[in-house]
């Protein structure tokens, strides 16, 4: 399969016969009567707008999308095999197992986009004539150009990167657990703060990149070149004295769910202060854990989601990447904790009863919540003061009451 890599050739498409085709390809993913499915191949999008439109398996692959806006866009699966990138903006876009190999995205703004088991490996390009155009081809091969892209904040979990250039690219805060870096170069890219759990670095080049803070547990960084790299404060895997005490640690938790279960009358609240609670995983997946203390403990990736954490004092936690969905954390103490990339949608944070009118509120003051999903969550009266809320998406939550003294310029459904 090849991909043209010039404008040669290319049907140029207004803004007004782009909708048109895209109205018929959504009512087509609907399975709405009219539909019709999109093949934009070998068009040229530049600077259109296909903002918050539904692109599912569409396919526009070899296609020009110079400085196309793509906010928001749904382009689950779609083909952009061989597509010209350029300066494109796709913020937020959902690319779930999208192809993109052999794509050129310099200067792309790919900020909290979602690109879970995307492709970019090399591809084989078509190059038309100077002169003759398509009616003459040549094909080289071209690797997957990421070069000083804007990654911060996006979802690159299993995703294809083998052989890609990324050079100074910024994975700042990026989910990569399980990506595929074999043979690429991310020479002084940043990556700090990102999470590449048992990541595929053989053989990578991160000479002069930044990990500082990095999660690089299960990630052998020995198989790639590290020259230069900052790797001040990286997470590596848990010591074999950590996961010696998983069992002991869980036994500690299951109490804390017998005192929950029995109003007090057996076990007691866990105490788990500074503990490393990974490789405990999946275990406490809508685990009872009322009043547990588990400050500056290390939870990152942990599928916490339905726990029962009412009255929990996490302060200082590293809650990286966390599974919190419909989660209770009324009256939770949380300040200063890290809930970079957590989801906590649909999560319970209003007030805790203590008896006739009393509550408290839960408190996430000073707390690291960028690229945090709140959606739909119920923050009542919860307290933020201070917070970093970069990224942090608010869209559809209850929050009312709630102490917002922070900024929130660059937070999502929130209003200055």
């Amino acid at each position: 399969m090849s991909a043209l890599a010039s404008v040669a050739g290319r049907r140029r498409l207004t803004q007004a016969e782009l909708d048109l085709v895209i109205t018929a390809h959504e009512r087509f993913v609907a399975g709405k009567p009219g539909g019709k499915r999109a093949s934009l191949r070998f068009a040229n999008l530049s600077g259109l707008d296909l903002s918050n439109r539904n692109l599912t398996e569409i396919d526009l692959s070899a296609s020009i999308l110079d400085g196309t806006r793509l906010i928001r866009a749904r382009l689950e699966r779609a083909n952009l095999f061989g597509c010209d990138m350029r300066k494109a903006d796709l913020r937020q876009a959902i690319l779930i197992r999208a192809d993109l190999r052999g794509c050129c995205l310099r200067g792309a703004n790919l900020s909290q986009a979602d690109f879970t088991q995307a492709d970019f490996r090399e591809g084989q390009v078509a190059i038309p004539h100077a002169r003759k155009g398509l009616a003459s081809l040549t094909h080289e091969k071209r690797i997957g150009e990421a070069d000083e892209v804007n990654f911060s904040g996006a979802t690159l979990d299993g995703s294809q990167m083998t052989g890609m250039s990324a050079f100074a690219a910024d994975f700042t805060d990026c989910s990569m657990r399980g990506v595929k870096l074999f043979g690429a170069n991310l020479k002084d890219a940043n990556l700090s703060g990102a999470v590449l759990d048992n990541a595929d670095v053989r053989g990578a080049n991160l000479e002069g990149a930044n990990l500082q803070g990095a999660v690089v547990s299960g990630s052998d960084l020995a198989t790639a070149r590290t020259s230069g790299a900052n790797l001040t404060g990286a997470l590596a895997s848990p010591t074999p004295q950590a996961s010696a005490r998983a069992k002991d640690l869980f036994e500690l938790m299951m109490a804390n769910h017998a005192w929950c279960e029995s109003g007090g009358k057996r076990g007691t609240p866990a105490k788990l202060d500074g503990e490393d609670l990974r490789p405990l995983a999946d275990k406490l997946k809508g685990v009872r854990l009322t009043a547990m203390s588990a400050k500056g403990a290390c939870l990152v990736g942990l599928d916490l989601s339905g726990a029962h954490l009412q009255g929990a004092n996490l302060e200082g936690a590293d809650l990286r990447c966390c599974d919190l969905r419909q989660a209770d954390l009324r009256g939770a103490r949380l300040a200063g904790a890290n809930l970079t990339k957590a989801d906590l949608r649909g999560a319970h944070l209003s007030p805790l009863p203590l008896g006739v009118g009393r509550t408290t509120a839960a408190g996430l003051a000073s707390a690291r919540l960028r690229y945090t999903q709140f959606q739909v969550a119920d923050l009542t009266q919860a307290a933020f003061d201070d917070a970093d809320l970069r990224g942090a998406d608010f869209t559809g939550a209850k929050l009312a009451q709630a102490s917002l003294r922070t900024d929130i310029t660059q937070a999502i459904g929130l209003k200055p």
